[in-house]
């Protein structure tokens, strides 16, 4: 199982410091509850970054672990596959079904790409489409399956251009990944995000709150990369070449109309979900939680009245495997926090030792790089989130803060194409000329500097306007 150098030596290394913690004349001041978390986090981590073993079934048994231990009561460890935010993910993922199926996407896709007139055009009207689809599928993975057609039928469409291909092959993963900071729902890690700023400091970050902050970064950072794509792939001539996309050309395999009045079914779908996306950002005026308000929109669009989808249908596109991942990561992370583990592992941090600023872009730069070590998005935010929430506090800036830049900047896992499941998407398809490597590498040497930088702009100097200090 263990097949290379570096798993052995990474396994080797864990199960010392497991050890290590375990010893009671170590570590002097350290509970044996801290201890056997600190133990299990170790371990948990270790076999994310360098095992096969599937993500779920590690944190599974790392929660396991804790409950036999007796660290977290077994009702508190099931009770987090309760919480509302594994609501609103499930019924999320019901709305999005019903929104794939009724054909929405592709008229939406063909409403802005049909516009293009020059390749620029092109490139940030695809940009503009792909961070909006951030708010109809909750998971940088289906939105990477959904954008697959519309990017094949532009590579059908420029077949002779062969560098502008590659670059909207760059193109799709790279905004998908960084777009999905725009809403709650755009990734798991974010949920785990909340979920520990709620458990560790009692602060409730709802959908509206998350839209304001979330928004105006994915916007400027996805069409930041749209021009980086653009410098780092094309030439002059090729991005002010003209260009002209029918929209008939993205229809999708069965055939179902793009251009023309709406069906009674998208009518139907659009009205219901442009009802939810209102409710969730007006929820300090009706005091309905996103999870029920999603809850709502998912028994509704799933009724025989609508004829968009089977609850059945819709139940099988949820991805139950993250779920429960999240549930799992969720119980880790309290535990780490209520069991004074995380306090321990920063408590040579005194307060106001470090400048709000270089702290922020130390937890920028590391949540960055972080990819190169953890694969899965969420995992990072398991492991960064509770110790950047408690060294926040340590050292006098603000948790929400601290989390919400630390889980933006983990949004960038652009370097390898193992690094996210939408750059492996779209880095091998057959039949069309896409990225190689070395092009995946260039756009990562650029990109990821940016993305930091503007990440620790906002923290520093745009979130504060709607509340949130560093």
């Amino acid at each position: 199982m263990f097949t290379s150098a570096r798993q052995s030596i990474a396994l080797s290394a864990a199960l010392s410091l497991a050890g290590l913690l375990l010893v009671p004349l170590n570590f002097p001041g350290l509970g044996w509850q801290a201890r056997i978390t600190l133990a299990v986090f170790a371990l948990a981590t270790c076999a994310w970054v360098a095992t096969p073993l599937d993500d779920t079934l590690v944190a599974l048994g790392a929660g396991l672990a804790l409950v036999l231990t007796r660290v977290t009561p077994a009702d508190a460890f099931f009770t987090t596959l309760g919480d509302p935010t594994i609501w609103l993910l499930i019924c999320a993922f019901v709305l999005a079904a019903a929104v794939s199926a009724s054909g929405l996407a592709g008229r939406l896709a063909a409403f802005l790409v049909g516009g293009a007139r020059t390749v620029r055009q092109l490139v940030h009207l695809s940009t503009a489409a792909l961070v909006v689809s951030a708010f109809a599928v909750p998971a940088t993975s289906g939105r990477a399956a959904l954008a697959l057609p519309v990017f094949l039928a532009l590579a059908r469409a420029l077949a002779d251009r062969r560098r502008v291909v590659v670059a909207l092959a760059l193109l799709f993963p790279t905004v998908i990944l960084l777009s999905a900071v725009a809403t709650l729902i755009g990734a798991g890690a974010h949920l785990i995000t909340v979920s520990v700023l709620w458990e560790s400091t009692g602060t409730r970050i709802g959908f509206h709150q998350w839209l304001l902050l979330g928004l105006p970064l994915a916007v400027v950072s996805s069409h930041l990369a749209a021009e980086v794509v653009l410098w780092t792939t094309t030439r002059r001539a090729d991005r002010r070449a003209p260009v002209s996309i029918d929209p008939a050309e993205l229809a999708p395999a069965d055939d179902r109309p793009v251009t023309g009045p709406l069906t009674p079914v998208e009518r139907r779908c659009a009205a219901l979900l442009c009802a939810v996306v209102l409710l969730w950002c007006s929820e300090p005026l009706h005091g309905l939680s996103p999870a029920v308000v999603a809850l709502a929109g998912a028994v509704v669009v799933t009724t025989p009245w609508m004829r968009a989808v089977s609850l059945r249908t819709a139940l099988g596109t949820v991805p139950w495997s993250l779920l429960l991942f999240m549930a799992a990561t969720m119980a880790l992370g309290v535990a780490l926090l209520d069991s004074g583990a995380a306090d321990w592992l920063l408590g040579g941090l005194p307060a106001g030792a470090v400048e709000p600023w270089a702290f922020l872009a130390v937890v920028v730069a590391v949540s960055t790089a972080a990819h190169l070590v953890l694969q899965s998005r969420s995992a990072r935010s398991s492991v960064l989130v509770p110790l950047v929430v408690a060294a926040a506090a340590g050292a006098g800036v603000d948790p929400v803060s601290a989390a919400l830049a630390s889980t933006a900047a983990a949004g960038f896992c652009h370097t390898l194409p193992a690094s996210a499941k939408p750059v492996a998407l779209f880095s091998d398809i057959p039949g069309v000329p896409t990225y190689t490597p070395g092009d995946l590498l260039r756009l990562s040497a650029v990109l990821a500097p940016l993305t930091a930088a503007l990440v620790l702009f906002f923290a520093l100097a745009v979130w504060p306007l709607f509340g949130v200090a560093p």
